[in-house]
């Protein structure tokens, strides 16, 4: 067997609420390491919009994604928690003494008190389209996400979808890039109608371009785009460009989790409102794996969630000890910890 990793609290996601447990868990004296199977913390905020605004986090009325990633890290730091990235959990078992013994893809070993699910929707991938030979181009010139808008300065730009993320990039690139061709099967979009008004407007003025239709071929030679061909109502129609964006949605697997026998609900785990614990105790999950009545898939719901797990997972991790609530703005011993006394 591999060299066992010890910790207090293991925690699998590495996203916002993953990273805002080892905060309320670190408050109360739990060590946290954290398994990702990204390179990086972020979860799908790194992955999939690092430079997309958010609107909705309390006391900032906009911050990136990856800023706010950015600011949780910082937050956590007084905690020294550990990571392991590039790694999909793969088994889960249950010592004798109550520890969870968890082993990853690469065969590491770990031991933790509690286990924290904050898997988001679980391991995904964006969904490749129907387009003969996409392969050749994709990391090169076609791309599923956007990591850092300067790669697409002056670029000849083709995005294809009708959802938020598609009419999203459209208005965040357009400024930046020398064209933007949105491409979508229909002229009704899945989009906010704020977005969809303000893209119309911009295609009234030439600013950018929309086409009624498929990408149903794409030219270019190692690994470099030089056209797509649209299949539209009208015939096909060949459109010069350098980079793509298809946004086709993402493909969610639970991924090994489902087999740790856990109940489960249309994919995710219901959990408790008082604990947000699983089905196993000892096992949580907070963030948007979870469910339970009036469940709202927002950052700001898992973060209230971690906060409420954690109390719960002090007892395991501590039996016996008396936990005394406290506020951090007038506990002198949180704050130390916080290295802010």
């Amino acid at each position: 067997m591999s060299e066992v990793t010890k910790t207090d609290v293991l925690i699998v996601g590495a996203g916002p609420v993953g990273l805002f447990a080892v905060f309320e868990l670190g408050l109360f004296d739990m060590k946290c390491h954290l398994i990702d199977i990204l390179d990086r913390p972020g979860g799908q905020c790194a992955e999939l919009y690092p430079e997309k605004p958010i609107y909705d986090i309390p006391a900032l009325p906009t911050v990136t994604a990856q800023e706010l990633v950015d600011r949780l890290m910082e937050q956590i730091s007084p905690f020294k928690p550990e990571f392991t990235f590039n790694r999909m959990v793969s088994g889960l078992e249950k010592l004798e003494d109550g520890t969870f013994r968890v082993t990853t893809d690469e065969n590491e070993v770990f031991e933790a008190k509690v286990v924290v699910i904050a898997a988001g929707g679980g391991s995904f991938q964006p969904k490749r389209p129907p387009i003969p030979g996409i392969e050749a181009f994709e990391g090169k010139s076609v791309f599923y996400s956007v990591r850092r808008m300067e790669e697409f300065r002056g670029q000849d730009l083709v995005i294809v979808g009708g959802g938020d993320s598609a009419l999203d990039w459209t208005l965040n690139l357009q400024p930046i890039a020398n064209s933007v061709t949105l491409v979508h099967r229909r002229p009704e979009f899945r989009a906010a109608p704020d977005s969809v008004n303000k893209m119309f407007a911009l295609q009234e003025t030439g600013e950018l371009r929309f086409e009624i239709g498929q990408v149903s071929a794409l030219k270019g030679s190692d690994g470099q785009l030089e056209s797509a061909t649209i299949k539209g109502p009208d015939g096909d129609i060949e459109i010069p460009c350098t980079r793509m964006l298809p946004f086709f949605g993402l493909t969610m697997k639970l991924g090994p989790i489902a087999e740790w026998g856990l109940n489960l609900h249309e994919n995710l785990i219901p959990v408790d409102t008082e604990k947000f614990e699983t089905s196993v105790p000892g096992i949580f999950a907070v963030g948007d794996i979870n469910w339970y009545p009036g469940k709202l898939k927002l950052i700001l719901s898992g973060f209230h969630e971690v906060a409420l797990m954690a109390q719960a997972a002090k007892r395991i991790v501590s039996p016996g000890e008396r936990i005394v609530f406290q506020y951090t703005t007038s506990s002198t011993s949180l704050q130390k910890k916080l290295g802010v006394a």
